[in-house]
């Protein structure tokens, strides 16, 4: 019964008006106040702050700024083989597996369309089809800063308007269609293990989702699509990441769905649907170990 009311109120709610009051909230300075909230929400979630760069609550003088708090220097090591990718978030891996032609699984009995997912881009739905996909939740007492799993060009970036759905097991197995319907930022990599995309989904409560080169996307919410598109390296404008680089963050929430093409990578044998995850650790390595393909960002020159 519980559970049928929590569901109902992820209709009924103002999800879009309680989000941005509640990112107001969080970029506010209020001293003392923040304090006790910082300090109250890290009690409940169990959050571990021996793990942040700055591990005293005092050090953050707004809710977000401990809510996208850094972790100290290489606590997360990044796998290192050049065959290997890695893990882009600390969380929970929620699904992964083969895409189905256009169908991506979101729960036991449960599916989502890839297209309707990539907003209705047809060449880039071709691109991913019968590949292969990874999706992390990240808990609130989780890092909420996402990291490259290889090195990448950028090609495009498109932000997606959409509904303010919590994410989380329950809304998964109950809400139909969850990660396609919601807000999102699809990044599409030039990678040496193919195409690659790394898309940050949206949620209620969710103040904004940043990249590292372009800061807030979301910062209006217009219900706009838009479409970004990016030169090659060494190009003004061009943005090219390393393996295990930061490339986002949000601002309270949520999940990262990678896509990958077929035929390129195979995933950890050891990850499956509940396992926990750390920046850096295996993800999936190339299915051709020995072979040295080219670095992406050579691709276009």
């Amino acid at each position: 019964m519980l559970k049928k009311i929590k569901i109902k109120l992820q209709y009924l709610l103002p999800k879009q008006g309680l989000t941005q009051l509640a990112g107001w909230l969080a970029d506010q300075k209020a001293a003392g106040l923040t304090q006790l909230m910082i300090k109250l929400f890290a009690k409940f979630y169990k959050v571990d702050m021996a793990e942040a760069k700055e591990s005293e609550f005092s050090a953050y003088s707004t809710f977000n700024e401990f809510f996208t708090r850094p972790l100290k220097q290489n606590i997360r090591p990044i796998v290192a083989a050049t065959n290997q990718l890695a893990l882009p978030a600390d969380g929970v891996i929620s699904q992964l597996g083969l895409i189905i032609d256009d169908q991506i699984l979101q729960a036991k009995g449960h599916s989502y369309s890839l297209e309707v997912l990539l907003a209705g881009n047809y060449i880039l739905t071709e691109q991913f089809q019968n590949g292969l996909f990874v999706t992390t939740y990240l808990s609130p007492r989780d890092y909420h800063r996402v990291h490259m799993p290889c090195d990448g060009l950028l090609t495009e970036m498109i932000y997606v308007p959409g509904d303010l759905f919590s994410v989380n097991q329950l809304t998964a197995t109950n809400v139909p269609n969850l990660f396609a319907r919601n807000e999102r930022l699809i990044c599409i990599f030039e990678t040496s293990f193919g195409k690659m995309a790394q898309i940050l989904i949206g949620a209620a409560i969710v103040g904004s989702i940043d990249t590292s080169w372009c800061g807030c996307v979301n910062n209006q919410r217009d219900r706009v699509i838009k479409r970004w598109t990016y030169p090659e390296k060494d190009k003004t404008g061009a943005v090219y990441l390393k393996k295990g680089e930061e490339m986002g963050k949000f601002k309270l929430g949520s999940t990262v769905i990678n896509l990958f093409e077929s035929n390129h990578i195979k995933l950890n044998s050891a990850l499956e649907q509940g396992s926990v995850t750390r920046v850096g650790e295996l993800l999936a390595e190339s299915i051709y170990p020995n072979t040295e393909e080219p670095d992406p960002s050579t691709k276009f020159n």
